[in-house]
């Protein structure tokens, strides 16, 4: 009963969270949700949990996949291209991960997302709001 009152919780945090956002701030959400993710699929390789593992594991890859769908080629040229193609491996590496129960797989991708995020997240306040109001939507994810 707790957990359930936990979980109903943190998902409306995040649904106030999402709500108050920019485009910016909620790419920065997805990147960590998907760090997350793969913290407890490996987790749960080690566990040997492999149906959580599986669960953990394909969220993480939705995750990615969705934040390689928000690329704007116009906008970002041939940065987008390079993130499309990392993004691309990642999903690939994760499938591997899956298949192998490779935790070290796991902490590969894990690490190429975390400097991408490091990198989005040093992008000064001041440019995000300057990249919004020119195109009213947003930028480049990641």
């Amino acid at each position: 009963m707790y957990n359930a009152r936990v979980k109903n919780y943190q998902k409306e945090a995040l649904k106030t969270r999402v709500a108050g956002a920019d485009r910016y701030e909620i790419i920065q959400m997805l990147m960590s949700g998907a760090v997350e993710k793969m913290v407890l699929a490996r987790v749960a390789i080690e566990k040997k949990h492999l149906e959580a593992k599986a669960e953990h594991i394909s969220k993480a890859s939705a995750i990615i996949e969705a934040l390689r769908g928000c690329l704007d080629f116009d906008l970002g040229g041939e940065v987008s291209e390079n993130l499309y193609a990392l993004y691309s491996y990642m999903i690939d590496r994760l499938l591997d991960a899956s298949l192998q129960n490779d935790p070290a797989i796991i902490d590969e991708v894990s690490n190429l997302l975390k400097e991408i995020k490091s990198a989005w997240d040093a992008i000064p306040v001041d440019v995000r709001q300057e990249t919004l109001g020119q195109n009213g939507v947003g930028a480049n994810a990641g």
